[in-house]
């Protein structure tokens, strides 16, 4: 069934005011996927802070012109859809690659992070990255271990002190003669 022009335009429309704070874009192809699968697959992207959306190859384009995630969207061919999210690029990439290697109806065709265009391979080891909140815990451990050293270090003299005098008095080595 043809879509009329002004349909064409309001989803031209509607998806360009979706990308354009996107950051991160990841492109994939399916065949035979089910609607229960495609339910299931947009449920988790929602989860993971992004969205989910079947693009026509020809529309995709005029939708993306402009937008972070432009050169992504030039040239599709074949059944694609997008997943993209302005937010954390990992957690998108994580729920997503292990959504695809359960379902093998659904594959990756290219993404693209912070105007970076990347590859089938680039895309899986993005998904094999720790997430920006592992990165941040271990940057402050990194950042707080050093202050940790440094107060037991210090602590040790007084400890080191108190264990040599405690072990003199129950031995008698302090009284008085």
């Amino acid at each position: 069934m043809a879509i009329s022009k002004a349909k064409k335009q309001e989803k031209v429309e509607l998806l360009s005011k979706e990308l354009e704070s996107s950051t991160t874009a990841i492109i994939g192809t399916f065949t035979k996927l089910t609607v229960a699968k495609d339910y299931e697959l947009r449920k988790v992207i929602r989860e993971a802070g992004g969205k989910y959306r079947v693009v026509k190859n020809k529309l995709a384009p005029i939708a993306g012109k402009g937008t972070r995630v432009e050169a992504a969207l030039k040239g599709l061919k074949g059944v694609n859809s997008v997943a993209f999210t302005s937010g954390d690029p990992v957690a998108l990439a994580k729920v997503f690659a292990k959504w695809v290697g359960e379902n093998a109806e659904f594959q990756f065709k290219l993404g693209i992070v912070d105007g970076k265009l990347l590859n089938v391979d680039e895309v899986k080891s993005l998904a094999t990255m720790p997430g920006r909140e592992e990165i941040f815990s271990k940057l402050l451990f990194l950042i707080n271990a050093p202050a940790q050293r440094l107060a037991t270090v210090l602590n040790a003299t007084g400890r080191d002190l108190a264990v040599v005098l405690g072990q003199g008095v129950e031995k008698e080595k302090f009284a008085a003669a």
